[in-house]
């Protein structure tokens, strides 16, 4: 723990205790924006602007801020569906951030819980279940839609916050700066499906993510003790569950899954996503959260073989040209606006420092691929210092002998080539190609 960060649990510990107005709260926040930001504005030679009491008062009440609370975009998910996030404005943002700290002092971290805790991440929750014969996957289904206004107010009144009694208008106001109005989809009574407006957590903002965990918390006790019972390993990823046994015990309605049915269900309110329950066995790949997790943990091949395309496509051609085939496949994956402006350089630099992360910086693969990115960084560091004009390299001279036509596959089958679509001509094109067709049959036939 850094030193800025001992000093903000010191002030939270010291102070929360004694909070029972809003004026109280936003005193308290004051204090943690001015030790976040103050070396920011130290170096500009300017105090911290403090939260104004008219601010918490408009972004509590959503009734006044409406729609200038927070501004929605999707992102693609990997099914292809689109994911809804919600950014907040800037000046509810920062009130969230200063929430985040008085909720992440207090939170009792569990050995099961692996998503937004310090020093944990998927690979914490991945080790869980290396090398075992069965895991099951388990998606809560919309999750964060089922953490409602009452849910997290009832969190706040509970120990270690104990907001009950006097101070229970500040376990309202921080609810309502943290809960945000949405049409929910339900089903009634007599079976139809219909809409409800409802304060969920909204996914984006800096306080969603702990009041989860913490919301989860017996969740994720009587999950672990289900766990223990039957002599398996349990780990949740906010909405992502996943047991690993030596045995398999996770038949349908085996003794097992109808106790676990029982436990999310009906007694804590959430529902399982049928769509995403599945139990691998070792002869098939197994994942958790992404990472292949049959022997160690690892990043699937899929991921390996995009990184060596989009390599391959810089060693080949010049820079601007990898620049656009990178950007079509790009932003076909991600679906937000932000992916236009993402260059080559930039994410095959973060995708590798993530399987940094996860194999670790003597895997052989990462190695390989390491070098290869440092390598084309200083060539064209070198473009820029000689200004020389760009020349095509040999390799590529030699790749343009070797062949006269180049295809490529999309919905329509194999086309020849235009000057604007990718080239497949190398063993990484193709691998990655045939794994893309292999995906889309394998959807097609489950839709059927």
């Amino acid at each position: 723990m850094n030193q800025q960060k001992a000093n903000i649990q010191q002030i939270i510990r010291k102070e929360f205790p004694k909070i029972t107005t809003e004026a109280d709260l936003l005193q308290l926040l004051n204090r943690i924006n001015s030790e976040l930001h103050k070396e920011f504005f130290a170096a500009k030679d300017k105090k911290v602007p403090p939260i104004k009491l008219a601010t918490l008062k408009y972004y509590k009440n959503y009734k006044v801020s409406g729609a200038k609370r927070y501004k929605t975009f999707t992102i693609k998910k990997k099914s292809g569906k689109d994911r809804f996030i919600n950014a907040p404005a800037k000046g509810l943002k920062l009130i969230q951030q200063c929430l985040n700290e008085i909720l992440q002092t207090y939170y009792q971290i569990n050995d099961n819980a692996c998503g937004f805790i310090p020093d944990r991440s998927i690979v914490y929750g991945a080790k869980l279940h290396t090398d075992k014969p069965y895991v099951l996957n388990i998606d809560l289904k919309d999750f964060f839609d089922t953490i409602t206004f009452p849910r997290v107010k009832k969190v706040l009144a509970l120990p270690p916050f104990n907001l009950t009694g006097s101070k229970e208008p500040v376990a309202y106001i921080i609810t309502s700066l943290c809960c945000h109005p949405k049409a929910v989809a339900k089903v009634d009574e007599n079976g139809e499906k219909i809409t409800e407006i409802k304060q969920v957590l909204p996914q984006g903002a800096p306080t969603s993510p702990i009041l989860t965990n913490i919301v989860c918390r017996n969740l994720d006790r009587h999950l672990a003790g289900l766990a223990k019972r039957f002599k398996a390993n349990y780990s949740r990823y906010a909405d992502d569950i996943t047991f690993s046994a030596h045995k398999n015990i996770f038949q349908q309605d085996s003794v097992f899954m109808l106790e676990l049915k029982r436990i999310i269900e009906d007694e804590q309110g959430l529902t399982i996503n049928p769509e995403k329950t599945r139990v691998q066995s070792k002869r098939q790949r197994q994942e958790v959260t992404g990472l292949v997790v049959n022997k160690k943990v690892n990043v699937p091949q899929r991921y390996v073989k995009q990184l060596r395309l989009w390599i391959h496509y810089w060693e080949k051609f010049d820079i601007e040209k990898a620049q656009h085939f990178f950007l079509q496949q790009y932003i076909t994956q991600r679906g937000n606006v932000k992916s236009h402006k993402s260059h080559i350089e930039n994410v095959i630099g973060g995708k590798l420092d993530y399987m940094r992360m996860v194999v670790g910086e003597s895997n052989p693969a990462y190695k390989k691929l390491r070098r290869r990115l440092d390598n084309l960084i200083q060539i064209e560091e070198h473009k820029k210092s000689t200004s020389a004009p760009q020349q095509t390299s040999s390799y590529k001279q030699k790749q343009c002998a070797k062949t006269n036509k180049e295809y490529i596959a999309d919905g329509n089958g194999i086309q020849s080539l235009s000057s604007e679509q990718l080239p497949f001509t190398h063993k990484d094109d193709l691998e990655v190609l045939l794994d893309g067709l292999i995906n889309d049959l394998s959807k097609e036939n489950q839709s059927l």
